[in-house]
């Protein structure tokens, strides 16, 4: 697939980064601090920022001004989806990014405000544009309406959106807002290659959260990552309609587990934290079952039981490393307004998580393999349902 925009990543983060911004919270003492979860007013130093930043020149011509040493007058903020700041997966992974970038340079102002329904989503992000916020992040496509509307209604602010690509009604790209995007499909395919090379039913299963061409790259990918090593492999596919419902999660796991399936993977934020639930209370029953994290790597907060870890693997997608780069470079005065930047294969912005106590090496060296073949153009893997049918008729 081409790329809109091809970006290189100035900043790599480690696995101790992720895990330091992670967890209860107790590890943020070096940056701003956060909202409790309960609030979306924000909070004092957010009322602060606002005035001392209410003058910025970055603001007036739309922030290309680079900021003092150690980001001193510099912001960056973000919006949470309804999955909220400790879903252990996607906003979490984007709030990681913004900790390790407040930590890098602790004179710039880094926090989120957490949306707690869709309806929160406008507001919350025109709290940040009255704050007078440098640089402004949806986190999720759910906000792609709202942060167009707060972007075309603050022409001299910066936004930018995670997982959407956002233009204006005649499909132009709006100069103060910038698209993030990743390679998920590629990414999910790796893991599918795992979870083929590691069934024992030949019967394995994915969960989406809300159906959408976004999840459709996360399923399309994971199944033809399956289907490459083994086509008679049967794949379940559900949607929980959902990001936020961890019961339904485990309702839809245990269907799946019930029906044959040995090895789950899901792609539905807190939905997905129920899949590991069912799966560990199988396991504990005597069953070998297992899960496939997404977005982090989520045997490091996921997953545990006496015996180890139900989670084989997980697909990263690095939200943390977008959002810290994007950061960087608008604090820089390169703010990529206007483009459309994905994170793939190439540049390690999607794979396999580091954690690979629970993976075959067969299968770790057929993931190299194949992630190979796809940064070199020999696979092409499919995102829609349509290419998925295409891919599978080449095999």
């Amino acid at each position: 697939m081409k790329k809109s925009t091809t970006m290189l990543l100035s900043s790599v983060l480690t696995a101790g980064v992720l895990l330091a911004a992670c967890g209860d919270g107790d590890n943020n003492e070096n940056t701003t601090p956060v909202n409790d979860g309960n609030e979306n007013a924000g909070n004092a130093a957010e009322e602060n920022d606002a005035d001392e930043n209410a003058g910025n020149e970055g603001e007036e011509d739309g922030g290309n001004e680079a900021a003092g040493e150690g980001g001193e007058g510099f912001s960056s903020k973000m919006v949470t989806d309804v999955g909220g700041v400790d879903d252990r997966s996607f906003n979490e992974s984007a709030w990681a990014g913004l900790t390790e970038f407040g930590e890098d340079f602790p004179e710039a102002d880094v926090d989120y405000i957490q949306s707690g329904d869709a309806a929160d989503y406008l507001p919350n992000l025109q709290q940040l544009a009255r704050e007078g916020t440098d640089l402004s992040f949806a986190i999720g496509f759910l906000m792609a309406d709202d942060v167009r509307t707060v972007a075309e209604q603050n022409p001299d602010q910066n936004f930018a959106i995670v997982d959407e690509v956002v233009t204006d009604d005649d499909g132009n790209p709006l100069d103060n807002l910038a698209s993030i995007t990743f390679a998920e499909h590629e990414g999910s395919f790796l893991v599918g290659v795992i979870a083929a090379m590691h069934t024992e039913t030949d019967e394995v299963g994915f969960i989406g959260g809300v159906e959408s061409p976004l999840i459709k790259k996360f399923e399309n990918g994971f199944k033809a990552g399956v289907s490459y090593v083994d086509s008679d492999i049967e794949i379940a596919v559900q949607y929980a309609q959902d990001f936020n419902d961890a019961s339904t999660g485990q309702n839809i796991a245990d269907t799946m587990y019930s029906n044959g399936a040995d090895i789950i993977y899901h792609a539905a934020g807190g939905t997905g934290n129920g899949l590991f639930t069912e799966a560990i209370d199988r396991n504990q029953s005597g069953e070998t079952v297992w899960a496939i994290g997404v977005d982090q790597d989520q045997a490091l907060t996921e997953g545990g039981w006496d015996e180890g870890n139900v989670i084989l693997s997980s697909m990263v997608k690095r939200v943390d490393q977008a959002v810290y780069t994007v950061s960087e470079d608008t604090m820089n005065g390169n703010f990529p307004g206007g483009e459309t930047l994905e994170f793939g294969l190439e540049d390690d912005g999607v794979g396999i998580a580091e954690t690979q106590d629970n993976v075959s090496d067969d299968a770790i060296e057929a993931v190299e393999e194949y992630e190979q073949m796809i940064t070199d153009g020999e696979i092409e893997v499919p995102q829609t349902d349509e290419e998925y049918e295409e891919f599978m008729d080449s095999l």
